[in-house]
């Protein structure tokens, strides 16, 4: 579908049946008297902030006079109004520098896709079907008022659950507020690929929970264990910026990269040297770098400080850790460990980056403590080359010290029956999707009496829901965020909307303190602003005091200054700490090898499913420019696939476009093979994202899930799902299956697997 197709809304058919209604035009629609002035022809440029992940992009959004369908008041017609035509990213901005990524281009899919809900829905059949009838907002927020019990009165927690994607702006402020008032527990965070492991690991490492930013433009080595730093992990735009820099900015030196993986990624097919490691043992592998720079001489043990202290036999030069040994628990070779030793020791400033598979391993927060020590031994702690943490903005309005649940705690309390959940109100996550089916997250939503979700988008989740009161789009809404890594300054990113809203839905912010207000007492002074507005300008009056890249005199001014600027950045602040949580260190940790659900006799490969570019964890397969963006290294699309090594597949008779079956022992799932040398003979991968029942006509019914037969094996010291953590066994099932190839065909692969 080009652009010029998918910019023309569709509208609406039915309201009874509202989940089958996109996509079917009516030949008689009202024509709205237009909603604002225009000059037709002229394109402004509004500053934004793209939601597309977590990272906070500063983007600006081309708008337009132009003509769509839109929907007011559950009726359909047209309008002329101002239309987003583009985005792009803010050149001022310093996450991203201008810079822009697919997923914030495909933002213009979020606002205008066809499968959008577009006016409040009450449950009309049974949970599950999709059988919903349109009512007004007066109903829909009566409804959701209903089941909200006024907070303390039966002296007991309120029944209440908010389950929300992570949210590091002033929603998720509201939203915890708004539950604290209920006396209900605080909101419940949802992501697939969440880095709890590593934010935990630096917590004890540096004193930073949260997730780190780097200094690439400026080192001169650097070392990844499993990031895909250039492709979707952490902040990747800002990541390849600075990347850029470091590779082609410098007249003097071009820096070099190292990726460690068992399977290629767009990081790791860029780097000059590319290592295999068997799947759990990164940390090994950095603490054998480690012994040899101590060993040597290169490195003094005690510039590693806490982070070193962390790990045991650290002081005494790390005797376990010789090459020889590292070299039989991870296959990489002892001449090789020894050489990236000397030649990051010799190349400073040098970074070690870990995120990916090795942090969703059982092992996964050893592994981290082992390359934060690594890190810290090199000297490359907020040091110009090295790893930061990007400071918090002085806005106390964002303090919080409640302590979350997750899904699992919560699903398995739920099936228990303690403690009683009798509302849920769901945010844009859907665990129904992306979680292991050990977790039983359907069968226990099914329990819970009443359900609401603010989603735009029915998926598995959302259709479980008793009401639906639909969410504005980024592009129509009042949106803010405080970017946790991928800068050295202090920033918050601010932006009005840059549109009207195309039909009859409204922000999840505003919804919560319209229901607050109605139920009144400590409800509505716990949350007393009227809008979301509201709520933002009396946070970031809060800034004005303190220097940054916007001064005015009035409060007025400064909120007018920062829209336009799109947001506050403190020059002052850089490089100065984040909020540092002071834990006292636990006792050294020995790093053991990772434990894998299925035996090896039964069950040979590792399985690795992975972050696509084109779907993340799955929350962009409804978007049909990510659907048919090639993937980076293999070049398929419009579906999923399973990487094996050549010649594991000569091996197993198996040809490229084979249908084969991979199966744990917690389901299996059918997709063709897809034969690489990049990825080890003992592993197969699956991009993640594909496999969706529920999720429109883009998405829906498309490939397989590799989510599905994960093992609920988790990572002990935070609960943290291990996801790398499953072997499975593959079947050829004698026919072909549908792969989409954008190069159309293959090369022939050398026969033997090499990775040097």
């Amino acid at each position: 579908m080009d652009r010029r197709s998918f910019l023309k809304i569709s509208a609406v058919g039915s309201t009874t049946a509202a989940l089958d209604a996109c996509g079917k035009p009516e030949h008689h629609l009202i024509r709205f008297i237009p909603e604002e002035d225009l000059i037709p022809g002229v394109a402004v440029w509004k500053p934004g902030v793209c939601t597309q992940c977590r990272a906070g992009c500063g983007i600006r959004v081309r708008v337009m006079q132009g003509e769509a369908e839109v929907t007011r008041k559950s009726k359909p017609g047209l309008i002329s109004m101002g239309l987003a035509k583009k985005i792009e990213g803010n050149p001022e901005h310093p996450v991203n520098h201008g810079k822009l990524c697919a997923w914030g281009q495909a933002g213009l899919q979020v606002t205008y896709n066809p499968d959008r809900i577009r006016f409040p829905l009450k449950r009309s059949g049974q949970r599950g079907s999709g059988e919903y009838q349109a009512i007004s907002w007066d109903d829909a927020i009566a409804e959701l008022a209903s089941h909200l019990p006024v907070a303390g009165s039966s002296g007991s927690p309120s029944p209440v659950a908010f389950l929300t994607q992570p949210l590091r702006d002033h929603r998720g402020a509201l939203i915890e507020k708004f539950l604290a008032a209920l006396g209900a527990p605080p909101a419940i965070h949802f992501e697939f690929f969440e880095q709890t492991v590593l934010r935990r690991a630096n917590e004890l490492s540096f004193g930073h929970r949260q997730l780190p930013s780097f200094d690439l433009a400026n080192t001169n080595y650097v070392i990844s264990f499993g990031a895909d730093f250039l492709g979707t992990w952490n902040s990747p735009v800002s990541q390849n910026h600075s990347y850029g820099e470091m590779r082609q900015g410098r007249t003097e030196q071009r820096g070099k990269f190292v990726q460690v993986e068992p399977h290629m990624s767009q990081t790791g097919a860029n780097a000059d040297e590319w290592v295999y490691a068997k799947p759990g043992t990164e940390g090994w592998l950095a603490l054998g770098l480690a012994h040899v720079m101590i060993s040597e001489r290169l490195r003094p043990a005690q510039a590693a400080g806490n982070a070193g202290a962390l790990i045991e036999g650290w002081s005494e030069g790390l005797p376990d850790y010789t090459p020889e040994k590292v070299e039989r628990i991870t296959g990489v070779e002892s001449g090789r460990i020894q050489r990236l030793a000397r030649g990051s020791a010799a190349h400073s400033p040098a970074v070690a980056v870990i995120g990916g598979a090795p942090l969703a391993h059982t092992n996964g927060f050893s592994n981290a403590l082992a390359v934060n020590a690594l890190n810290a031994l090199l000297g490359s702690v907020e040091k110009p080359g090295g790893i930061f943490f990007t400071p918090r903005p002085p806005m106390p309005s964002l303090s919080t010290s409640r302590n979350s649940a997750s899904v699992r705690t919560l699903c398995e309390g739920i099936l228990k029956g303690s403690p009683a959940v009798e509302t849920l109100l769901v945010f844009n996550a859907n665990p129904v999707f992306a979680s292991p089916p050990a977790w039983r997250v359907q069968e226990a939503l099914a329990k819970v009496p009443f359900i609401a979700s603010f989603g735009s988008f029915v998926d598995e989740t959302s259709v479980l829901s008793d009401l639906i009161l639909p969410d504005h789009s980024y592009l129509e809404s009042w949106v803010d965020n405080i970017p946790e890594s991928g800068t050295t300054e202090a920033v918050v990113s601010l932006a009005s909307p840059a549109m009207l809203p195309l039909h009859h839905t409204r922000p999840m912010p505003d919804v919560l303190l319209d229901v607050a207000h109605r139920l009144g007492g400590d409800m509505a002074r716990a949350v007393p602003w009227k809008t979301y507005a509201g709520v933002l300008q009396a946070a970031f009056e809060e800034l004005r005091s303190h220097p940054g890249s916007v001064t005015a005199k009035t409060d007025d001014d400064f909120w007018t200054a920062v829209q336009t600027k799109g947001g506050w950045w403190s020059n002052e602040a850089k490089g100065s700490p984040a909020m540092r949580e002071l834990n006292r260190p636990p006792s050294p940790t020995k790093i053991v090898e990772p434990a894998f659900d299925g035996a090896a006799s039964e069950y040979p490969f590792f399985f690795l499913p992975y972050a696509s570019q084109q779907f993340s964890d799955g929350t962009h397969a409804n978007l049909p420019w990510m659907q048919e963006m090639p993937d980076v290294i293999s070049t398929a699309m419009w579906g999923t696939w399973v990487e094996i090594n050549p010649q594991t597949a000569s091996r197993l008779r198996i040809q490229k476009g084979d249908l084969i079956e991979v199966a744990s022992q917690h389901g299996k799932l059918q997709a063709p093979a897809l034969l690489t040398p990049g990825i080890a003979p003992d592993a197969v991968a699956m991009p993640v994202g594909q496999g969706h029942e529920q999720y429109g006509r883009y998405a829906s019914h498309r490939g397989a899930n590799p989510l599905k037969i994960l093992a609920p094996q988790t990572e002990p010291e935070t609960g943290a799902l291990a996801w790398a953590a499953t072997r499975v066994k593959i079947t050829r099932l004698g026919k072909k299956g549908e792969l989409i190839l954008y190069a159309g065909s293959e090369r022939e692969w050398p026969s033997q697997f090499q990775h040097r």
